[in-house]
């Protein structure tokens, strides 16, 4: 009976009205990770008081230049075109520049006193620095990983062993969405003219061991976010529910035979696509935003831009949408870093700002962390007229709940090679954002392969508390 129920299901779903549910499903059912209006999360109650509510993250990917951006250094400006002194690079790990004579290179821009707070901005970020009072600046993160893909891996899910779960996933089986029409984690990338575009797998956004519910959807960039999210010719609502109804009754009578988790998993994942099919386009028609708002961003429709994607994900977060990730794959810059980041700035600096002034306008930056930043930096040595890759220090700006704004944070030594002042490693930034949310990144775990497993692993790792209002 088991084996007739099955076939008649994949019958079923292969015959047109399967197909009508399939394409916008993108292709996987387990694929659309949708937020289950029933699941609370796992942290029920709370560990302690949230300060925020969910978390936008604007990740840099490549690798932005801390000397070009938050980290001004005048010594590393004296000694440019000379030889790196020995002793900051002995026994270091060093990418492409390994063996090599290694020469100081001086900040490309100058840099500059922003707001009441008199944070040092490089002057290329302008906007950003007309938000100085708002955010804090830590300049003193590091990383274990000097490749991009293990970087991005370790600082996506503190972890460099491929298939853990996302720390946007974390996050919504943590807490639960506060969405019911659309994913409780949805990634967004632009590409960007200022540097080599950075490859970002999606395994980047996987719900490793937990239930692929929670796993991160890619939202495309352009036209409609999710393909074949329209009804196809001659479909009704009506036909569609009727449809997604009678799919769901299949997939619980397979459930009632095999107890498979990810069965409920695919139930409410076609729940979520007949709901999409309503949220999505009114989402992505950003028509009726005023003038005042399309101006602040810089953008006129959406384009696929960093900063239409910017103005995206304020309007998912005023959706519920816990844990939105945008990146800008344009910060890999190993050659002509000022001419890259020249170019780069055009492309984020206005939008990064405008997102959390909108925020504030809106009373939603009290609720909500914003993230900016990248896996790693850019050495103080030159790599031609670029910087190689750098793990040891680098900086990243936090802003929101909880975040004490016009604060600088930690400090890398005098040729910006090393953290060496209240040093934050990417573990440690993990259990902040985890601690604003009102979650013990200790007690957030989950067993698998005879390990509890959880975002900031068994390393030392803590709140950056300096940092918290």
């Amino acid at each position: 009976m088991a084996l007739r129920t099955n076939l008649s299901r994949r019958r079923f779903l292969a015959s047109g009205l399967g197909a009508v549910a399939a394409p916008v499903l993108l292709g996987k059912s387990d694929l659309l990770a949708p937020s289950d209006p029933h699941w609370q999360g796992v942290v029920n109650p709370l560990h302690h008081p949230p300060r925020v509510k969910r978390v936008i993250h604007l990740y840099m990917a490549g690798g932005p230049s801390h000397l070009e951006t938050f980290d001004y250094k005048p010594k590393l400006a004296d000694l440019h075109g000379q030889p790196m002194p020995a002793s900051f690079t002995d026994g270091q790990p060093i990418a492409q520049l390994q063996g090599q004579q290694l020469t100081c290179l001086a900040p490309q821009f100058p840099f500059a006193r922003f707001g009441q707070s008199g944070q040092e901005i490089c002057t290329r970020f302008p906007h950003l620095g007309s938000i100085a009072d708002d955010i804090c600046i830590i300049r003193s993160m590091k990383t274990d990983q000097i490749n991009h893909d293990p970087a991005h891996t370790l600082f996506n899910t503190g972890s460099t062993i491929p298939g853990r779960p996302a720390m946007g996933s974390w996050i919504n089986y943590g807490l639960g969405s506060e969405c019911s029409d659309l994913p409780g984690f949805i990634v967004l990338a632009s590409v960007g003219k200022g540097g080599q575009a950075q490859p970002i797998a999606a395994r980047q956004w996987s719900s490793g061991f937990l239930p692929s519910r929670f796993q991160g959807v890619e939202f495309r960039s352009k036209g409609s976010p999710v393909l074949f999210v329209g009804n196809p010719d001659g479909i009704t609502r009506q036909q569609q529910r009727q449809a997604v109804d009678t799919i769901a009754q299949l997939n619980q009578l397979h459930d009632n035979v095999v107890h498979d988790p990810e069965i409920a998993t695919r139930i409410a994942q076609f729940e979520m696509a007949f709901r999409m099919q309503a949220s999505v386009p009114e989402l992505a028609d950003i028509s009726s935003e005023p003038r005042s708002v399309l101006d602040l961003y810089g953008v006129e429709q959406q384009d696929g831009s960093f900063a239409s994607n910017c103005l995206l994900a304020r309007r998912l977060a005023e959706r519920g949408v816990r844990f939105i990730q945008v990146y800008h794959r344009a910060w890999d810059h190993h050659g002509a870093v000022k001419r890259s980041i020249d170019i780069t700035a055009n492309e984020v600096d206005r939008a990064s700002a405008a997102l959390i002034t909108d925020l504030k306008r809106r009373g939603m930056l009290d609720d909500t962390l914003v993230l900016w930043g990248g896996e790693f930096g850019r050495t103080p040595m030159a790599q031609g007229s670029g910087r190689d890759h750098h793990i040891r220090g680098f900086s990243y700006f936090l802003a929101g709940g909880g975040i004490r704004g016009g604060m600088t944070h930690g400090a890398t030594d005098e040729l910006g090679y090393h953290a060496v002042q209240d040093v934050v490693h990417v573990r440690d930034l993990h259990a902040t954002i985890l601690h604003l949310l009102g979650i013990d990144h200790q007690r957030l775990s989950q067993r698998f392969q005879g390990l509890d497993i959880r975002l900031t692993g068994v390393e030392r790792a803590a709140p950056i508390r300096a940092i918290l209002s």
